[in-house]
């Protein structure tokens, strides 16, 4: 089953061009027609979309990683990264979750996609993979160092909460919405495998 791409809040017309092309990033632009009939440029920049990956181990132990990639300050976050050409989200999620950990899980399910900016064509996809294995070496790309620290819940809730090196930037809107919604709680802990 192909995973459904989020829309975007300022979707690309097709008449956009393409007036960059980078290693990252792509540049269009297109002109808009503004509401007293004048005409501007619009611009939007496009690039790979994105998986992240909170994986939930067959213990009930949530992993995150400590990473440290060149020119960046280190961050804590998940396992994840871009999405190759043409690859379904669900297929890039369980590559990165074994190149960046070693684990692998038979359940990974989706828990948000979104395009988080309407500048920037580029969707975001969480998963949860539950009851992870570890089944191989850690093989992560030439630019990352990572390092897997195994919490628990409430250590997680904490680390995506209160750290600012914490990178998922969604994941700790969803947890802060959830952090006073007993209910809401409720659910993803039972989504992560834990209630």
């Amino acid at each position: 089953m192909k995973t459904e791409r989020p829309k975007s809040k300022q979707p690309m017309p097709p008449d956009a061009k393409l007036v960059f092309k980078g290693k990252i990033f792509d540049v269009y632009q297109w002109e808009q027609t503004l509401f007293d009939g004048t005409k501007t440029t619009f611009e939007k920049l496009k690039r790979a979309d994105t998986v992240v990956v909170i994986l939930v181990t067959a213990e009930g132990k949530i992993v995150l990683t400590m990473q440290e990639q060149p020119g960046k300050t280190p961050f804590l976050g998940c396992a994840g990264g871009r999405a190759e050409a043409g690859e379904d989200p669900l297929a890039a999620a369980r590559r990165e979750l074994l190149e960046e950990t070693g684990y692998e899980s038979d359940d990974v399910v989706l828990w948000h996609a979104l395009q988080p900016t309407s500048k920037l064509d580029w969707a975001i996809y969480t998963f949860i993979a539950r009851g992870c294995r570890k089944t191989a070496e850690q093989n992560p790309d030439a630019g990352e160092k990572i390092e897997l620290k195994l919490v628990d819940f409430d250590e997680f809730m904490q680390a995506a909460t209160e750290d600012d090196s914490f990178m998922e930037t969604e994941t700790t809107i969803e947890l802060l919405r959830a952090k006073n919604d007993p209910r809401k709680m409720a659910e993803i802990k039972k989504l992560f495998g834990l209630g």
